[in-house]
């Protein structure tokens, strides 16, 4: 291909080209509002001032241990200063952060921190137990051969010291004497090439190994500024830290609350009276979550809660599609919604369910469900459709042919690690390709209907379980909901109903519940779309609090096939 041509050749210089990197956010706050809060934490408060200076000092300890480039620090925390920290530290002494989920067990941890190479493993006291037994697990299959990364222990005064003190007298090195080992003025430096990593993260890995996420510091910057963008965030925007940090690096907003010179709440335990107390009594204007946070939220008992709102807050959601009812709940309960959907190969939500005006005068239940759908692209991702996955045409936008959602630009991830074959799979075609099945509305919006993995073929007609989910939802007596394909002797497959009950609901007649549940949805949708059976019970969940539907489909195995057809 013939170079473009311009209007003149002027080159590149220094002082005219910078490689993109979030971390200029992070001098310009410590610069711009040296005094205001960057991160709360419990008794704990530092001002950007402080923040600043220890994550050069923590850059700076990293990088008299030849820790840098082409190193991985791995981070085993809940939210807490540390977590925050790291997201600049790490990177500024020229390192990759791989922020790790407290929820793994120490099997899968040790998958992570081997083939990610960790030459460092910053823990949270709680989790030391959790750490030590993934390095043993990885030493044992090394055998003589594994070297031992740089243990560093993080202090919590909201916690029991126990813990700490344990992990000392085993060798761990302190944070804080770690961070005091480091210069607080250490010259950082940005990279010299914005396509340099800044992040890895796993995949939940439900069925296969994990796959490592590789981020870049041109994507991180681009994705921050979006994600403040499309929020409509403002200047000093103080935000609660409901989601996890170490989930698609908090969606980006670790680093866009440095752009904004905003404040971080940390919290440790996320529960619907943590959230409304930090709301009432620490100003939060923001906070993120995915469905099943709000859903608590919304089933709060009164005594959990302080209502009505001392101001509007502001709540984005993803991860998983939420049904509309819960929506619709907590805008009654004075919650601004932000619905956005996304993956962790593409910087958490890269996708808004941006509000129009003209919503505004229509009955609730019909601005619920405009609002449920996953929308439009970010700001900073440059391309997003629904294709044929056989052919790569784009669907028609009439709301019901379905495709596979595709993106592609800034916003995708540089690939997994050393994983050639799931890459190839991944950007075939020039795109990267979800495995979420989804329509495009006549005004573009595109709406996810389910995985591809998870769709419904019942008499040779596809069903979208998440569909049907949002019919259950909508019964009084429903908590959760969660509907798989079961084999059906007449139908091939037919919906199964894994169903949580709210603590309110008599359970003394389950089958009658049931069938109610049955009737409910046959009033909602098409015959075939109902669910054959209901299955009660808590649902199984990952440890970023998504519903684990492929033990649901073994479950459903279990249960064998529905005999006869209620349609």
């Amino acid at each position: 291909m013939a170079a473009e041509r311009d209007i003149d050749d002027l080159p590149r210089n220094d002082a005219n080209y910078a490689a993109l990197t979030p971390l200029w956010f992070f001098e310009r706050a410590a610069l711009t509002h040296p005094a205001r809060a960057s991160v709360v934490h419990g008794p704990v408060r530092y001002t950007w001032a402080d923040t600043y200076s220890r994550c050069r000092r923590l850059a700076s300890a990293l990088a008299r241990r030849s820790v840098g480039h082409g190193s991985t620090v791995a981070v085993i925390a809940p939210n807490i200063p540390a977590i925050y920290e790291a997201h600049f530290g790490v990177p500024m002494a020229g390192a990759v952060v791989n922020c790790v989920n407290i929820r793994l067990n120490a099997a899968t941890v040790a998958f992570l921190l081997e083939h990610s190479s960790a030459e460092v493993v910053m823990v949270d006291q709680e989790f030391f137990s959790l750490a030590e037994e993934s390095l043993r697990i990885i030493a044992d299959q090394k055998k003589g051969a594994f070297k031992k990364p740089l243990l560093i222990v993080i202090g919590d005064q909201t916690c029991d010291p126990a813990a700490l003190q344990d992990a000392l007298r085993k060798g761990a090195i302190e944070y804080e004497a770690f961070l005091e080992s480091g210069d607080p003025e250490f010259a950082w430096k940005p990279p010299q090439d914005e396509w340099k990593s800044i992040a890895l993260g796993y995949t939940s890995g439900t069925t296969s190994d994990p796959k490592g996420v590789v981020l870049h510091h041109r994507g991180a910057y681009l994705m921050s500024l979006s994600a403040a963008v499309v929020w409509g965030m403002n200047e000093g925007a103080i935000y609660l830290w409901t989601l996890p940090m170490f989930h698609c690096n908090g969606w980006c907003y670790t680093w866009a609350l440095a752009a904004l010179c905003g404040t971080s709440i940390c919290l440790r335990q996320v529960s619907a009276k943590a959230i409304f107390s930090a709301i009432a009594h620490q100003g939060v204007t923001h906070f993120c979550g995915a469905p099943v946070v709000l859903n608590t939220i919304v089933n709060a008992p009164p005594a959990d809660t302080i209502l009505p709102l001392p101001r509007v807050v502001n709540v984005m959601t993803a991860g998983a599609a939420p049904p509309p009812s819960v929506l619709a709940a907590m805008s009654k309960l004075g919650f601004r919604i932000t619905h956005t959907y996304g993956l962790s190969e593409t910087y958490g939500p890269s996708t808004v369910c941006a509000w129009k005006p003209e919503w505004d005068s229509l009955p609730a239940d019909e601005r619920a469900c405009l609002h449920a759908r996953q929308g439009i692209r970010y700001v900073g991702l440059e391309g997003l459709d629904v294709v044929d996955p056989k052919t790569m045409a784009p669907v028609p936008a009439d709301g019901t042919t379905m495709g596979e959602i595709v993106m592609r630009g800034n916003g995708v991830m540089k690939g997994y690690l050393k994983n050639p074959k799931a890459n190839a799979e991944a950007f075939e075609n020039g795109w990267f390709h979800s495995g979420d099945l989804g329509v495009r509305h006549a005004d573009g919006y595109i709406e996810v209907r389910d995985r591809a993995k998870d769709i419904i073929i019942s008499g040779g007609e596809n069903i979208s379980s998440l569909e049907v989910e949002k019919a259950v939802y909508l019964h009084p007596a429903v908590l959760e909901a969660s509907v798989v394909a079961r084999a059906d002797e007449q139908w091939g497959e037919s919906p199964c109903a894994f169903v949580t009950l709210k603590d309110s609901v008599d359970r003394s007649d389950e089958p009658a519940l049931a069938r109610d549940i049955m009737r409910f949805c046959r009033e909602r949708l098409p015959g075939y779309w109902v669910p054959k059976s209901v299955v009660f019970g808590p649902l199984p969940k990952t440890a970023t609090g998504k519903i684990k539907k492929h033990e649901l489909r073994a479950k459903a195995k279990e249960l064998g096939p529905v005999r006869k057809s209620r349609m």
